[in-house]
């Protein structure tokens, strides 16, 4: 019997699965969230549920990191071993990882590719962890608060640096890893010592954030990258990925401490190899918007999450409805450079806890989710704590409204888009529809202290006609002859209208909530 998702508001769209509209309004899902039950079925999870997905108006889904972690079925992808073993071999403690065995993840991309998701894989190249065995090394302590100062004499320490797979037996490669291949690590097993440490003979790469003076280094055994030797097994192994699993494109993880040199040139090399198209989405967690161009302009075949739109949205949601609403998309990646932008509310790093932690309080994320999903820039990213929940944690609640955000953004959010974002208080939008969706054209307005209302123009195509309150509680509208209506909202509320004739769309959506893992 299929497993259904945990969580999640079943919606079945009057469009099918197939239509243009899913090319207008792409959705990409982060298909998991940190703390998923070590239960290895994950993969099977998502295989079984790929068409409820879809009909939710997912046309994209990243997947969490598939290979083998340090800390083998427990491991959630970023404590990277051997990047070659997708649940195959007996590595680690287990043959599975945290989400299931090799045949399973390519059943999933199998699924999700024949309900029309296209797969994003997440690639991790900056570190590696969970050695085979140590290596004595003459390496410099360096000063945490400034990589580029030593705080000490050049010293033997014992590093966890040689990676030779014993239990894939030199399976798909037979290259192995000792500590000429890293910069550094982080912990001298003789002493049981934690520090950062430059190995002799290398420095670090100069093409990264100067944060902390030069952030090559993050954890564990630190790549390097650009040596010529493990610059060639890099190669080979996205080639052989690629080609084994099929995926679309690549989520590739903490930017800012990998040289843009390397994937300036490892992208083009990759694309040319497979002869794929292999669109690509960047972390590069900056708030400062000019980082990210600069990163783009580097690496100009990426895109970007929107690390500052997150962190302005967060801090709308703490500010005591002390915040200036008008300026949200000031200097933010999707206002500089749409095209390249992916924005997002929540992910895996922003859940409580976490390094990163920047949780969007309850309070605020539909409004969040409304500006990201119902706009016409940018490439939004749900992520899967606010569809479902994190109930192994019990540290986010899901977002409700989610689901019918998603699918307003599949069948309404299309034609010209009308701002209304002048005030600091309350602000809206509104989207024309188009004659290829029936029934399309929606409104949004919201507000972050009192309740109010926002004059909104949405289009003269909708003259005399009535509007409902999808969302909000208002009662009906009816637009002037001049296609413009005045649409009001509660205290840091969220309000969104659609017109009448979109009732047989939205009312064709089942919302059921479903808790069957």
């Amino acid at each position: 019997m299929a497993r259904r998702l945990p969580g999640i508001f079943r919606a079945r769209l009057a469009t099918s699965l197939h239509v243009s509209d899913e090319s207008t309004n792409p959705l990409l899902l982060q298909a998991f969230a940190w703390d998923l039950p070590a239960d290895c079925a994950h993969w099977r999870l998502l295989a079984d549920n790929a068409p409820l997905l879809a009909d939710c108006g997912v046309t994209s889904a990243w997947l969490p990191p598939a290979y083998k972690g340090r800390a083998g079925a427990e491991d959630v992808g970023y404590g990277v071993y051997d990047t070659y073993d997708l649940g195959e071999f007996d590595q680690k403690g287990s043959v599975a990882t945290k989400y299931g065995t090799k045949d399973d993840y390519l059943a999933a991309i199998e699924a999700l590719h024949a309900a029309g998701i296209a797969v994003v894989a997440d690639v991790v190249l900056n570190h590696r962890m969970g050695a085979d065995s140590t290596e004595v090394v003459r390496a410099t302590p360096m000063d945490p608060a400034d990589r580029r100062r030593p705080i000490g004499p050049a010293e033997e320490i014992t590093a966890w640096t040689r990676f030779t797979f014993p239990g894939r037996a030199g399976a798909h490669s037979n290259f192995t890893w000792d500590w000429t291949c890293f910069h550094g690590t982080d912990w001298d097993e003789a002493r049981h010592l934690a520090r950062v440490w430059l190995f002799e003979g290398k420095r670090w790469n100069d093409h990264v954030t100067d944060e902390l003076g030069n952030y090559d280094y993050l954890m564990g055994a630190d790549v390097h990258v650009t040596d010529p030797r493990v610059c060639a097994e890099l190669d080979r192994w996205g080639r052989w990925y690629v080609e084994t699993t099929g995926v679309d494109g690549l989520r590739l993880d903490a930017l800012k401490h990998v040289g843009a040199d390397f994937f300036a040139r490892w992208l083009p090399e990759l694309r040319r190899a497979t002869g794929r198209g292999l669109p690509a989405v960047g972390e590069y967690w900056s708030r400062d918007v000019a980082e990210l161009e600069g990163y783009l302009e580097a690496v100009p075949s990426t895109s970007l999450f929107d690390v500052p739109l997150h962190f302005h949205l967060h801090a709308a949601s703490t500010s005591n409805g002390d915040t200036d609403l008008s300026r949200l998309f000031e200097d933010t990646l999707v206002g500089a450079d749409p095209a390249r932008a992916v924005t997002f509310v929540e992910n895996h790093d922003t859940q409580p806890g976490q390094s990163l932690a920047s949780t969007i309080l309850p309070w605020f994320k539909p409004s969040a989710y409304a500006l990201v999903l119902l706009r016409e820039a940018g490439t939004p990213c749900v992520f899967w704590g606010d569809l479902f929940g994190t109930p192994e944690t019990g540290d986010l609640p899901a977002v409700t409204e989610l689901p019918l955000l998603m699918a307003m953004r599949r069948a309404l959010a299309h034609g010209p888009q009308h701002d209304a974002l002048d005030e600091p208080d309350v602000v809206g939008f509104a989207r024309e529809g188009d004659d290829a969706h029936p029934g399309s054209g929606l409104a949004v307005v919201l507000s972050d202290r009192r309740a109010g209302s926002k004059r909104l123009d949405v289009g003269a195509r909708h003259a005399g006609r009535p509007w409902v309150c999808v969302l909000g509680g208002h009662e009906p509208v009816t637009v002037g002859d001049d296609g413009a209506v005045e649409l009001p909202v509660s205290d840091g509320g969220l309000s969104v209208y659609a017109p009448e004739s979109a009732r047989p769309v939205l009312d064709d959506a089942e919302y059921r909530l479903l808790r069957q893992r």
